[in-house]
């Protein structure tokens, strides 16, 4: 497992070397432009992308956490939630516990984060908490967990600074370059450079700046969309039952609801594309993610739940594999398990309604409110700023002191 991880992350430093280049040449190119300095405009984007990696290492997860507007949760807010979590934990061999987080929306989604394994944490969303059974929440975990011990989480965040970084830089720099054109072009150059000089650089910037963000965002998919088959592979492996990662797949592909709280950098964390909007038939080429109905297949066509199984699985589908040859070497069969027998992937009507009701209880507690139960059956949320003594039921009419 540790050779597919660093070939993994060989490959992905790539991907990010080139990102660098990319913001540097356009530094380079405003520099020149805006300064008469090359240099100075390399030195200008390498503290911007600094600063920014600073803040992505130190304080990136509280950032992401904070813009999902997620709520930290213990083993008492919800047991199951947890006991899930701490499987796949032991699963794929983590040392540490990571943090858990709800995301109360009615989405299906999850993301992990943190700089490594010992400082991790992965959120879900209330919807997905509500929708999938055991089994199915076991596989989604099962592949956040993985870009936990992949080590995906802090390439990831860096990334998507860097994506972030060029996109900055390149709005400002065609702005700035369409403002100077409009006042009369840039003022003559120190070293006596003439008008056919300051024209190629004018082209050159202008290209890059709107080509550059373009470039970054394709390299930032080609960073994602193969760690996204590597997680499933993983996932498949922790649970040995690919099945339930597949059937989660299938019901957060047919909601309908999009993350309210999803921005374009983080989107490539979340376990499905945020923003893929349904019955678009170029989605796939522009997506964050692989094609979802590709995953279940590959998933579905698994006869076991090894790395080798779900390469062999990948190579029927796409043609090539996935796995790196050294994490397959000498790889043991895994036989792919039953699914568990109060969790099968029938759907059950009473099941459905209690964990309805205690997601729903769970989001009410985490947001403050007191619940009274009525002698009628009722239970009575308060909200916390309700400033009265007493609530009525609205069934039985029985009044209820609040304190």
């Amino acid at each position: 497992m540790w050779e597919q991880i660093r070939t993994n992350q060989i490959r992905s430093i790539a991907l990010t070397v080139a990102l660098g280049v990319l913001l540097l040449a356009l530094g380079y190119f405003l520099g020149i432009y805006l300064f008469d300095s090359g240099i100075g405009g390399l030195i200008i984007a390498l503290i911007v992308w600094a600063i920014m990696n600073l803040i992505a290492y130190f304080q990136g997860d509280s950032i992401f956490l904070a813009i999902s507007q997620a709520k930290r949760i213990s083993r008492d807010d919800h047991p199951q939630l947890y006991n899930v979590v701490e499987e796949m934990k032991i699963a794929s061999g983590l040392e540490k516990m990571p943090d858990i987080y709800i995301i109360d929306d009615p989405a299906l989604n999850a993301f992990a984060t943190g700089r490594d394994p010992n400082k991790s944490a992965i959120a879900i969303t209330s919807g997905l908490l509500q929708k999938l059974k055991r089994d199915e929440l076991q596989g989604v975990i099962g592949h956040e967990l993985a870009h936990v011990k992949n080590r995906d989480i802090l390439l990831m965040t860096t990334a998507g600074i860097l994506l972030g970084t060029i996109v900055i830089l390149a709005w400002y720099a065609t702005r700035m370059m369409f403002l100077s054109s409009m006042t009369g072009g840039r003022r003559q150059s120190r070293s006596g450079g003439g008008g056919q000089a300051q024209i190629i650089i004018l082209a050159v910037g202008l290209v890059l700046a709107i080509l550059a963000p373009i470039a970054a965002q394709l390299l930032y998919f080609a960073i994602s969309r193969k760690r996204e088959y590597l997680a499933d592979a993983s996932s498949a492996l922790y649970t040995r039952y690919p099945e339930g990662l597949a059937s989660a797949l299938e019901k957060l592909a047919t909601s309908e609801t999009q993350l309210k709280t999803a921005n374009k950098a983080m989107a490539p964390m979340y376990t499905i594309n945020p923003f893929r909007k349904k019955d678009t038939p170029l989605e796939d080429l522009s997506s964050t993610h692989p094609p979802i109905a590709e995953r279940i297949r590959i998933l579905r066509s698994m006869a076991g739940a090894s790395l080798a199984d779900y390469d062999q699985s990948y190579r029927q589908v796409k043609g090539s594999g996935v796995v790196p040859a050294s994490a397959l070497a000498g790889a043991a069969a895994i036989p792919l398990r039953a699914a568990s027998p109060a969790t099968g992937l029938e759907e059950n009507v009473p099941e459905k309604v209690e964990r309805a009701r205690t997601t729903s209880d769970l989001m009410w507690r985490l947001s403050n409110y007191k619940t009274i139960d009525c002698d009628c059956g009722t239970r009575l949320k308060v909200p916390p700023n309700f400033r009265g003594t007493s609530i009525r039921c609205p069934h039985c009419g029985r009044t209820h002191q609040v304190r």
